[in-house]
């Protein structure tokens, strides 16, 4: 029977079974991160009521998803966990913008990446207007819960 999972190599593998780590809601401060409806949002607004009859101040908590700008509420007893993105920034050459509208971009190591889309709105449009006027350019990224987006560029 043990013999069935040799084969197996479990260290190999990512369960990606969370993108987030617990922290006391009455921890969460503005300008902060907090995972809402399954969603990374930064905290915009916070504030605090009295213990009430059931013994439990409450913190009532107002954040924007980081990548499509919807705004969610929650109230949360300040002694209970929320969920809290792992944030992670990252800085690329942009090498070239696709008719598809992927970008490919170059690492650190000198290999290049062509899974991130043009973002939508008014940040694509500038970038892919920069990149057709010959600027060189350097993208910067957000990924937070498996989701990964432009958010910014500059000219090099």
């Amino acid at each position: 029977m043990a013999d069935d999972y040799e084969d197996d190599d479990f260290d190999a593998g990512d369960a990606e079974a969370s993108h987030c780590h617990p922290m006391a809601a009455g921890d969460i401060k503005k300008g902060g991160y907090i995972a809402m409806k399954g969603r990374p949002a930064k905290v915009v607004e916070t504030s605090t009521s009295k213990t009430g009859k059931h013994g439990h101040a409450k913190m009532h908590i107002v954040a924007i998803d980081i990548f499509n700008g919807k705004k969610y509420e929650e109230l949360h007893p300040t002694s209970h966990n929320v969920p809290v993105p792992d944030i992670e920034r990252a800085e690329y050459s942009l090498v070239d913008v696709q008719d598809d509208g992927f970008v490919s971009l170059m690492l650190e190591s000198g290999a290049t990446r062509e899974d991130l889309k043009l973002p939508e709105g008014e940040v694509g449009e500038n970038l892919k207007q920069a990149f057709d006027d010959g600027k060189d350019l350097l993208v910067s990224t957000i990924k937070a819960m498996g989701i990964e987006q432009i958010m910014s560029f500059k000219e090099i």
